[in-house]
């Protein structure tokens, strides 16, 4: 039989262009509606990652986490990444090393060299019937024609707004380029994940259309906790009781405003204010940072409890990255029931309401920063109130039913005989159920 044959759906790519679709479950519901756990049996997914354990971060946490979540759920799933011998943590799931070099100035990044046949074989061994992006990367793009060649539906997944890099490296001049690059890679795929309302209303007037949906983010409120919060780790660091322990969170690189959170820590000194900060996280700014900051305290690469024991014990998260398709730094903040200051950015408004969960700014205004954590330092009750209100809005993300969208966006392709229709049934019935609530 000729592999077109053996892989064609015909239902795939015949789905029309309106408005994004918008999920705001309360519950995992189920593909006739009902509330249930959505079952991935029957499918089978080859997920193509840039860096799918090379680095710890956001976007690769989140991933490893689907395809753990796709594999209780019953589905089969092999993913094709770039390798290296000592990996940031342990790939969940099976996976397939592809050809990949180390970017310049920065080896903890790689990027595939394209899909060779050993690759080929590999995926026409394995038969999917569903074919995950999570990269507009070379090996993205090869997949994706090698998908469609084969008639198997392609889901895409926007982690990184990589169009933003730009900036920071003074390549402004290459962004409208860029966009142009990034629109044609999602609107060639069947559908496209967005973690937010508006990443996705913004895929879809790009021409998407109801093919624009949203995979968001779960908070694990065990772990990043105000329980956590430790005054004797807080006292083996240096700081004082009553001191207010400024956070930074994240990689040390400049995308991720590093030199805005020195220059606010700095200007805040400037006004007289005794201040500390802590910086959990590595990268290499840290150097640069270490120099500038003084007696900062860092962390280095933190996980798990240690991780949570670190971000609770803090007082004040400033966020100055405007680069986040998500914001996991904020919502993590924010279930350990600290102060948020953020950068005003798509990422951060639809975590946080300004002024009640947290404090928005403009993304490049130094003094706005400043302004908003002197205020907050001088004026405790609303800091703790922030903090509490922080803690609470995070309980509406939870992991399972984030994840569960994306089994559902692949049934709407049809793969594996799910009924596209019935689910699309089941959303609207979803909506109907969120705005009664």
């Amino acid at each position: 039989m000729p592999t077109e044959m053996l892989f064609a759906n015909s239902a795939v790519r015949s789905v029309t262009a309106s408005a994004p679709v918008r999920l705001h479950r309360q519950a995992n519901i189920g593909f006739g509606g009902e509330t249930s756990d959505a079952s991935a049996r029957g499918m089978r997914v080859a997920l193509f990652s840039g860096n799918y354990n090379c680095v710890r971060d956001g976007a690769n946490k989140a991933l490893n986490r689907l395809v753990g979540h796709l594999l209780a759920r019953g589905a089969a799933v092999r993913v094709y990444s770039p390798a290296i011998a000592e990996p940031a943590f342990p790939a969940t799931g099976d996976l397939v090393p592809v050809r990949s070099f180390a970017i310049p100035g920065r080896s903890e990044y790689r990027v595939a060299l394209g899909l060779p046949r050993s690759t080929r074989d590999d995926i026409m061994a394995f038969q999917p019937n569903i074919v995950h992006l999570s990269a507009p990367d070379p090996l993205g793009w090869q997949a994706k024609r090698f998908a469609h060649k084969l008639g198997i539906p392609v889901v895409a997944s926007l982690h990184t707004r990589f169009e933003t890099y730009l900036s920071y490296y003074g390549l402004d001049m290459f962004r409208p380029a860029a966009e142009r690059y990034l629109t044609g890679f999602y609107n060639d795929c069947d559908f496209a994940l967005a973690p937010n309302q508006y990443l996705a209303d913004e895929l879809a007037a790009g021409g998407l259309g109801s093919r624009a949906r949203i995979w968001g983010r779960g908070v694990d409120r065990t772990l990043f906790s105000p329980t956590r919060r430790d005054v004797a780790w807080r006292r083996e660091q240096g700081f004082g009781d009553d001191e207010i322990v400024l956070l930074f969170f994240g990689r040390l690189v400049v995308e991720k405003g590093t030199e805005i959170f020195a220059a606010v820590v700095d200007a805040l000194r400037a006004r007289g204010h005794k201040v500390r900060a802590l910086l959990v996280g590595e990268g290499p700014m840290r150097e640069k940072l270490t120099a500038s900051l003084g007696d900062a305290v860092f962390t280095g690469h933190l996980e798990d409890a240690a991780l949570a024991r670190a971000v609770a014990s803090a007082d004040i998260l400033i966020n100055p990255s405007a680069t986040e398709a998500f914001g996991n730094v904020n919502l993590e903040a924010m279930a350990a029931g600290l102060a948020i200051v953020s950068a005003d950015v798509p990422s951060a408004s639809a975590l946080i309401e300004n002024g009640r969960s947290g404090m928005l700014v403009p993304a490049d205004d130094i003094e706005a920063y400043t302004d908003a954590v002197a205020q907050l330092m001088q004026n405790d009750e609303r800091r703790l109130r922030l903090g509490a209100d922080a803690c609470t809005a995070s309980a509406r993300f939870d992991w399972p039913t984030a994840l569960d969208a994306v089994i559902e966006t692949y049934a709407l392709t049809g793969a594996a005989g799910y009924d596209a229709a019935a689910i699309e049934h089941g959303a609207q019935m979803t909506k109907g159920v969120s705005r009664a609530a």
